[in-house]
């Protein structure tokens, strides 16, 4: 109250007494010496140099005017932080601690006043330890064994919550979020990581709370932040129906007793609950997956390609009448962060600009030169050598007097791919570049992101030991270790991970292995070692050494350190290692706010980390990519007619939208997609989830419902509603193709006598794959959905069941062409080729026959995916065309 009364009467000075003494004893801002029209030609004598200084100390006083007026405003209003005025830094922060001073000081009086009318009652005499009852000290034991938490809000678009609101919300004052930051600074939350700056919080957190605070949880005091989380999972924002009214929720009957806190947020109802809390509660840890996945652009590229392996040999077992497993929760999560964020372009302009680098200098004679970071952009590759050299192979050009080699993105897209030798064909080439050789540079591993791009360094290129140090060491050795396993620039690895990562053979197990210390490693390593310039010279004239990695969790001794330094210095292999190590080449520091360091060589970026969540997520992802006991598909609801419709959302192919004008270019994408996820979840979706599914980094309330209000336009309100709970469906008179094809199939069933007819148009409906020519980006939401998985199996079940009947009727030319049509969307099931092998079989023709399983040999030799062929599917051409491996032999030798 001192303080506040002692602010009070310098703001008053200050605002009122300033510009009282200046016109008292100076006169006004503006003198009559500064109004002579003759001012800028005239000598400036004293009275000009005063009258200017007059108005300086006038402008400095209005200033801080405006500072007072917008802190008053911002203070007696709760708008959070107040708005910066220009130019006033000093000025500001001390109308700042003036005007909080005195908001305080009646914020005080209010409370002290009641208090101060009431009849003091007499105080209680003093109470000796031995006089305290049993109730009394059970009751002083139950205030130690609990505590006030409160969980963090799922953002609502791109509002998030803010220590700020939270301040505001349960302890009456905002002003009062530095002691909530003190009670939860650096203590570790669910997903694994702290709070580390007050202006970072991230939805699913549990902050302790004072012990004043409102509308939070009362828990034990020794309860994990996890079983918390579980309990109390949060309330999702209240939504807004499409005229912008709150539907409110009616209020739970309060049957608490006086004196006992209100611990529990207001409850919605049941129905509300299911259709929107856990949706967005789900989008709001998705947010937080997204924030170290989707950045993670190269890795996320190589996961991808390696999960599409993964589930290309879990269609090759697939069974009739069940889809593949799919992924749920955080590791559904977690392939939508990754499709969304997955750089495929930039892998591939990283793997063939190296691998053409060093197939360019093998033909010229010449060793290449030592990399020790790249930084790859939307506009180019940039190599960092040494020693410097300004002669570099086309289509690299020099750059900083050759200490930098670049590779223009527009040059890299025209790059060839590499050559396919099995399976015959003739190699793609480029216009005039050497055709891609072996991978010069595996080490290349990203330690983060800049402004413009990412930046990766070479782990053999420190010839020595990179020692990691920082409270999230683990985070960034696992995020290496992923990137090293599944990027495409690498060809043969090994990668040994010391006392972490053992999961992380499930991702690659060809090239990981995890050991649980170094004394387990060195002889072996010691033994294997290989001068860099002869590993160099042999991956660039075709006799490629297995590249090795080792990353320690496990802080060596010193005897192990002094080992690992020595091989560090002549071997090729690149070792990364956690604790102090004196010696280091490099030293990668990751600081507590997740910045990335290395001295060494002037690089600092944001840290490329993948924390235990997200680990433990992409573990669950591809484990379930391993499983192949397949689930059943979901039967489908029946459609009341098979009349036209008004409106029809083809999918089996290209996207189309027939029955509507087109919109205007550049809109019609978006639409199209929120249309096609209304379409495929007919239960209505709540237009916040809508808008966390079509913008999943985040979008503004006014974007989304000028979206939403667009595509109702486009419509008409009878194709488009709003139902009680606020979620948005489709009307009757808008139907998929995919729905048709999953009602004649139905119908099929109960039909013997018409079935062939009636699983001849559901074929008939597919035109190619699934959703063709969607944008780059977009739909990434289908990860996380059924739709993929269930229109696959579906439509090559279809035509296994039709191929089946027309094989019985002696129609194997039909046959043929059912299995055809379905290989338009479904072209990786094995299932489908080896129907489409017995087809052919049947018509008897053995030119055709051979002309099939040629194209499937070579499909399978240059699929992007990789893996071959099904051991099921070699069996059944060695059974239906004895001389396949022959003919296959002396294709190879000539």
């Amino acid at each position: 109250m001192l303080a506040g009364l002692a602010s009070l009467v310098v703001l008053v000075g200050l605002i009122g007494g300033v510009p009282y003494a200046l016109l008292t004893f100076v006169g006004p801002p503006l003198s009559s010496e500064l109004l002579r029209l003759d001012l800028i030609t005239s000598n400036v004598g004293p009275s000009t140099m005063l009258a200017l200084l007059v108005l300086l100390v006038w402008l400095a006083w209005f200033q801080l005017f405006v500072c007072v007026l917008v802190e008053v405003y911002a203070g007696v209003r709760r708008v959070g932080m107040p708005a910066r005025v220009p130019l006033s830094g000093g000025t500001q922060a001390l109308a700042n601690k003036l005007v909080s001073a005195v908001l305080l000081l009646f914020t005080a009086g209010a409370m002290v006043a009641p208090i101060a009318k009431l009849t003091p009652t007499p105080a209680a005499p003093p109470v000796t330890a031995v006089a305290y009852s049993a109730p009394i000290v059970e009751q002083t034991l139950e205030t130690h064994k609990t505590k006030k938490v409160y969980v963090v809000q799922p953002p609502h678009g791109r509002h998030h919550e803010s220590l700020w609101e939270i301040a505001e919300k349960c302890l009456g004052d905002g002003r009062r979020y530095p002691e909530i930051y003190r009670l939860n600074q650096a203590k570790e939350q669910p997903d694994g990581t702290r709070l580390r700056m007050a202006d970072l919080i991230r939805p699913g957190w549990v902050l302790d709370m004072p012990d004043d605070a409102r509308n939070v949880h009362i828990v034990p005091s020794g309860q994990p932040r996890e079983q918390t989380l579980r309990e109390h999972p949060g309330r999702a924002h209240v939504p807004h129906d499409s005229a912008g009214k709150e539907h409110t929720a009616p209020k739970k009957a309060e049957t608490q007793k006086k004196g006992e806190a209100k611990h529990r947020l207001p409850e919605q109802p049941q129905e509300e609950k299911r259709a929107d809390q856990e949706p967005i509660i789900q989008e709001a840890q998705r947010a937080d997956l997204f924030d170290y996945l989707a950045p993670a652009s190269l890795a996320a590229a190589g996961l991808l390609l390696v999960l599409a392996r993964r589930r290309r040999e879990q269609l090759w077992r697939r069974v009739f009448g069940r889809r593949i497993v799919r992924p749920r929760d955080d590791a559904a999560q977690a392939e939508v962060a990754l499709r969304l964020g997955g750089d495929a372009p930039g892998a591939r302009i990283l793997d063939l600009g190296l691998r053409v680098l060093g197939a360019e200098l093998a033909a010229q004679n010449r060793t290449p030169p030592t990399v020790y970071g790249a930084h790859l952009s939307a506009r180019s590759l940039d190599l960092w050598i040494h020693p410097p050299d300004d002669d570099p192979p086309d289509p690299w050009t020099a750059q900083d007097g050759g200490q930098v080699w670049r590779l223009p993105a527009h040059e890299g897209r025209l790059l060839p791919e590499r050559r396919i030798t099995e399976g015959g064909g003739d190699p793609p080439t480029g216009p005039r570049h050497a055709q891609p050789g072996g991978a010069p540079y595996p080490g290349l591993v990203s330690i983060g992101t800049d402004a413009s791009g990412r930046v990766l360094i070479d782990l053999e290129a420190a010839q020595g030991l990179i020692n990691v140090r920082g409270p999230q060491t683990t985070a960034a050795l696992a995020a290496i270790a992923v990137e090293l396993a599944t990027n495409r620039w690498s060809d043969r690895m090994r990668i040994t991970l010391v006392g972490f990562g053992e999961e992380l053979t499930v991702i690659a197990p060809d090239r990981i292995r995890a050991v649980g210390s170094l004394a387990e490693v060195l002889p072996e390593l010691e033994a294997t070692a290989a001068p860099r310039r002869e590993v160099l010279t042999g991956r660039v004239t075709g006799s490629p050494r297995s590249a090795h990695y080792l990353l320690s969790a496990v802080a060596p001794t010193h005897e192990e350190a002094r080992r690992l330094a020595l091989l560090a210095r002549k071997d090729t292999a690149g070792y990364v290692v956690t604790g102090e190590i004196p010696h280091a080449t490099w030293t990668l520091e990751i600081s507590e706010d997740g910045r990335a360091r290395i001295a060494e060589l002037g690089f600092e970026v944001e840290a490329q980390l993948l924390p235990r969540r997200h680990y433990r997520a992409l573990i669950d992802l591809f484990r379930t990519a391993g499983r192949l006991d397949g689930e059943a598909i979901p039967e489908a609801e029946p459609l009341e007619g098979l009349h036209p419709p008004a409106v029809e959302i083809r999918m089996l192919g290209p996207i189309e939208v027939a029955g509507l004008r087109p919109l205007e270019e550049g809109r019609m994408a978006l639409a199209t997609e929120l249309l096609v996820y209304l379409a495929t979840h007919p239960g209505g979706v709540h237009p916040v989830v809508l808008g966390g599914v079509l913008w999943p980094r985040g979008v503004q309330d006014m974007v989304r419902d000028a979206t939403i209000a667009r595509v109702a336009e486009w419509l008409g309100p009878e194709h488009l509603r709003t139902d009680e709970a606020g979620r948005l469906r489709l009307g009757p008179d808008v139907r998929t193709d995919w729905a048709l094809f999953r009602e004649l199939v139905r119908r099929s069933q109960g039909d013997p006598t018409a079935r062939a007819v009636l699983l001849e148009k559901a074929l008939g409906l597919v035109r190619g794959p699934l959703l063709t020519g969607r944008p780059p980006g977009r739909y990434a939401w289908l990860a996380a959905d059924d739709l993929e998985y269930d229109v696959a199996a579906a439509v090559a079940d279809v035509a296994h069941q039709l191929g089946e009947i027309r094989l019985a009727h002696g129609q194997p030319d039909a046959a043929v062409a059912a299995v055809r049509a379905a290989l338009l969307l479904a072209a990786d099931d094995e299932g489908l080729w080896r129907d489409l092998l017995r087809a052919t079989h049947a018509t008897g023709d053995d030119v055709r026959l051979r002309a099939v399983v040629e194209g499937l040999t070579r499909r399978a030799a240059t699929h992007p995916y990789g893996g071959g062929l099904a051991p099921e599917t070699e069996a059944l051409i060695e059974e239906l065309l004895p001389t396949w491996r022959i003919h296959v032999v002396r294709e190879s030798t000539a």
